[in-house]
């Protein structure tokens, strides 16, 4: 899916706008008022059937078992985002939620950098 076509990016939007406002608005029912979820990206299959949603999840050790709830929600959450863009697509995507440990995978990075950096072991800093 490297060669995304004009359409796919534009239907991969309206998917990652509308369901995160289905998250947002129903979220609190699917895994609690203290977890924060929001959608990062999603990719759309070529034939605009699939979406690929992923989501960065706050506020929780536990992040598996969100992606579990909210995997057990999928009827009410299918439900409600298909409601918001039906009159937009010819056929609502299936949704399969991933979550995106990009941002967990930075803040890490950069605790062993610096750490690596008190411990004096990154070498001398270029001017």
């Amino acid at each position: 899916m490297a060669n995304e076509s004009k359409r796919m990016l534009q239907v991969g939007e309206l998917v990652k706008r509308n369901i995160s406002m289905v998250l947002q608005q129903e979220g609190q029912y699917v895994y609690g008022s203290q977890v924060l979820v929001t959608v990062t990206s999603v990719k759309m299959s070529s034939d605009l059937g699939l979406a690929k949603v992923y989501i960065s999840v706050y506020n929780t050790e536990n992040k598996q078992e969100v992606l579990l709830e909210i995997e057990e929600s999928h009827f009410q959450i299918k439900q409600s985002f298909s409601q918001r863009i039906r009159k937009q697509v010819r056929r609502i995507p299936v949704l399969n939620f991933y979550l995106d440990d990009t941002l967990d995978e930075m803040y890490r990075l950069r605790g062993v950098f610096d750490k690596m950096k008190s411990e004096n072991q990154m070498g001398k800093e270029e001017e």
